[in-house]
């Protein structure tokens, strides 16, 4: 099983509702990881790393319906891994 790595943004009402907290929930149930911090400009960016399969599980959850807040959308970067991201954390 290939490892990878994802990077997603997420706009919408995400921020202040828990969503970075939900987020590691979902990443660490799924043996991920990596990190999901607030931006600037409201978004939360995801970053996760780890068997494609659970990526892949991960992304599908961000844009499904039972988030925190409301997800208006979701753009995602895929990658290789790049060294251990030691645990998720919320940033």
């Amino acid at each position: 099983m290939e490892d990878v790595r994802l990077t997603a943004w997420v706009r919408g009402h995400v921020q202040g509702v828990g969503f970075r907290w939900w987020t590691r929930s979902r990443a660490l149930e799924l043996g991920l990881e990596g990190w999901a911090r607030n931006m600037d400009d409201g978004r939360v960016e995801v970053v996760a790393q780890g068997p494609r399969q659970a990526c892949v599980k991960l992304l599908e959850q961000l844009r499904g319906c039972d988030t925190p807040g409301k997800v208006d959308g979701v753009v995602e970067r895929w990658s290789e891994v790049r060294g251990s991201l030691g645990g998720f954390r919320e940033r």
